[in-house]
């Protein structure tokens, strides 16, 4: 199974979550909902950052859900 590294910044408020190694960034492109997108050098999309992140609630963690799909 792939790993997801999710990276919260208090201080900078941001979200980061990458899909893939962080080394394969090759270039950022900001959409306009203040999200980063970051790619490889294919194009693919190996993570993205949001900006201005703050969770509703004050808590000293990051619940993350995880959903595993099987194909038949």
């Amino acid at each position: 199974m792939d790993k997801i590294k999710v990276v919260h910044d208090v201080v900078g408020q941001t979200l980061t979550v990458w899909f893939d190694d962080p080394k394969k960034e090759h270039i950022c492109e900001e959409t306009t909902e203040e999200v980063v997108l970051m790619k490889d050098t294919a194009g693919r999309v190996i993570g993205f950052e949001l900006l201005h992140y703050r969770p509703v609630e004050s808590t000293t963690g990051l619940t993350v859900e995880t959903i595993v799909q099987t194909r038949p």
